[in-house]
């Protein structure tokens, strides 16, 4: 297998797939803050993740792995030095000085682009069939900064793992909560499809030591040909996490499902179709009762509720995305719009916010 450069935005959640990648042997470079590249530069970055039969969760240290990890600012990347690009930042923040001017210097550079966003990039959008992508830059905070990229560059790969940082931790320091499969569509290119197969293999390949002996671990990346498999996610986004906003606050991914489970199934089933209705096949799709089993187990709320809590003017609108899609399918849902004008009300009040405490 070849040893190959990979470039990731974002060292939360990034770092996952760069645990997985840096096993292989790959040179892993992550784009970050300052605080955040001087203590990875300095001392890694730690994964604890579980591991289904065994008591104790494995810890992954990037200082033991066989790869190499460096990470740096955005303005001092060079992104024609890398084979592949993986972009795992939350979707307002391409917009951000700095990460914006360096979006576009991965676009010219037609480097291989791998998003791991809940929000696929709009040229993803724009790659499906008998869609109009210009229809849907309403759900975007900023849809300019993606006009530069050549569509066929750019692939998704559905963030179906979930992770945090817990807050009594070091910020590089990520623990993995439910460690499913990364799930990514194909290029149009072969040759940038090539890496993708590669790294799905060295990573089947992965055994950790443990007092048990050599270990398989957990969350895979899964190389399909569909354009579909990675769009598993959005039904559990709108049934789950967008359902953790509430009026005033937020609740937990469990009791967002749990608390109705037949208002989440409805839900969850409608964007499933919408799926289907832009080309999806069903087994494409996760079944909603594999989803509901596993939301037993999220016991926090989802990021996109936690930051309208914390103030933020602008979130990820996969809620808005798949409304605005199933609009051109002749397809809406009455809760799904509840969904999203709640979403914009939070959002305005927070922009109101910040409007008043800045006069």
């Amino acid at each position: 297998m070849s040893h190959y450069k990979i470039l990731i935005l974002g060292a939360s959640y990034g770092s996952l797939l760069a645990s997985k990648l840096l096993f292989g042997g790959h040179s892993v470079t992550l784009v970050c803050l300052p605080a955040e590249a001087d203590l990875i530069n300095s001392e890694g970055f730690r994964v604890r993740m579980p591991i289904r039969g065994r008591a104790q969760p494995v810890l992954i240290d990037s200082r033991d792995l066989p790869g190499k990890v460096s990470a740096m600012g955005a303005a001092d990347v060079n992104p024609a030095d890398y084979d592949l690009i993986g972009l795992a930042m939350q979707e307002p923040q391409y917009g951000s000085p700095g990460v914006r001017e360096l979006l576009e210097r991965i676009a010219r550079s037609r480097v291989p682009c791998m998003s791991i966003m809940n929000m696929p990039p709009l040229p993803y959008i724009a790659r499906l069939p008998g869609i109009d992508a210009n229809a849907v830059k309403a759900a975007y905070t900023d849809p300019s900064v993606w006009s530069a990229f050549d569509s066929g560059t750019l692939t998704l790969c559905s963030p179906d793992p979930q992770a945090i940082r817990p807050p009594e931790e070091k910020v590089n320091f990520l623990h993995v909560t439910l460690p499913t499969n990364f799930k990514v569509a194909r290029f149009d290119n072969e040759k940038s499809n090539a890496i993708l197969r590669d790294l799905e293999q060295g990573i089947d390949a992965i055994r950790m030591d443990t007092p048990e002996g050599k270990t398989e671990v957990p969350v895979k990346l899964r190389f399909h040909e569909s354009l579909f498999v990675p769009l598993a996610k959005w039904p559990m986004l709108l049934a789950g996490n967008y359902r953790c906003v509430t009026a005033d606050g937020m609740r937990t991914a469990q009791e967002a499902v749990h608390s109705d489970l037949a208002q989440s199934r409805a839900v969850y089933d409608f964007v499933v179709d919408v799926c289907i209705a832009l080309g999806a096949k069903r087994e494409d799709l996760v079944p909603f009762d594999k989803y509901a089993d596993a939301a037993k187990s999220l016991a926090r709320p989802a990021s996109v509720a936690r930051a309208l809590t914390n103030g933020a003017p602008n979130v990820e609108r996969a809620d808005k995305l798949v409304q605005l899609l199933a609009k051109q399918k002749g397809m809406s849902h009455p809760v799904v719009d509840e969904i999203v004008a709640l979403v914009d009300r939070r959002l305005e009040a927070n922009r109101q916010k910040i409007k008043s405490a800045a006069a």
